[in-house]
């Protein structure tokens, strides 16, 4: 097993392509943090992926939980050798539309969340002398602008820069920062981007999620499941030499 022994953290672990990593991480031998808002949620995953995965309350706009957090999952398990940084927000919005309390919420969760999160595990990865691994959860939506999804496609934009400039800094201390960049995938939040989608381009609900799947060159949207794989990679020993790249894992859908 390429994780056997290894901690852990997922965050937003507890539903989607969050989840799908906490069963891949496990099967792999390693023991799990389902760090996720959703507590209850968090539980039932950890749960059902056995191995000594717990889970953990988590606010990723919040610096007292992401230090909670840490503390936490040095108290229970040891150490930390594994951070998924996976928990984000989606908005929809036209330029004329965007407020300041959309742009915040979603940068206050998916960039500065991804940012200080992988501060406070990078201290304690360094402070354990071992190195580790970090992978940051961009998007395809970060390769790319889109006419209503400014605010989104920007917070990941970021999040691509951010990868880049951590893992050139952290390499030396042995730890590897490197990111997934998903395509459209089939997840309990495309429910809301079809509504959105159905809202301003006056479609049909459910015709965006159709058409999307159709348009993606492998045939279908992706699901959690094909997401397991590179996590897996991207935390063994096999992506030692793997520094500051973002892979993008979205069927043919965008070529970077």
């Amino acid at each position: 097993m390429k994780l056997q022994d290894k901690v852990a953290i997922v965050t937003g672990g507890a539903r989607g392509i969050g989840r799908a990593i906490v069963d891949r991480y496990a099967a792999e031998g390693a023991r799990v943090c389902v760090a996720d808002v959703n507590l209850g949620e968090a539980e039932e995953t950890a749960a059902r992926a056995g191995k000594g995965a717990f889970a953990a309350a988590f606010d990723a706009a919040s610096q007292e939980s992401i230090d909670a957090l840490v503390a936490e999952v040095i108290e229970t398990a040891g150490a930390i050798d594994i951070l998924v940084n996976n928990a984000g927000v989606f908005a929809m919005a036209p330029l004329e539309e965007v407020t300041r309390e959309q742009w915040q919420k979603v940068f206050s969760v998916n960039v500065e969340g991804v940012v200080f999160t992988m501060q406070a595990v990078a201290r304690e990865m360094i402070r354990q002398g071992r190195g580790g691994k970090i992978i940051n959860l961009a998007s395809q939506a970060g390769r790319r602008g889109e006419a209503l999804v400014l605010t989104y496609c920007a917070s990941k934009a970021a999040v691509i820069s951010i990868t880049q400039s951590a893992g050139l800094r952290l390499i030396k201390y042995g730890i590897n920062v490197n990111g997934i960049a998903p395509g459209v995938v089939d997840t309990p939040m495309w429910d809301f981007v079809d509504r959105e989608f159905a809202r301003y381009e006056n479609r049909a609900i459910g015709e965006t999620r159709a058409m999307v799947g159709r348009l993606v060159p492998f045939g279908r949207m992706g699901k959690p499941e094909d997401y397991g794989g590179i996590a897996v990679f991207l935390a063994s020993g096999d992506s030692d030499y793997v520094v500051a790249q973002t892979y993008g894992v979205d069927g043919g859908n965008w070529l970077a």
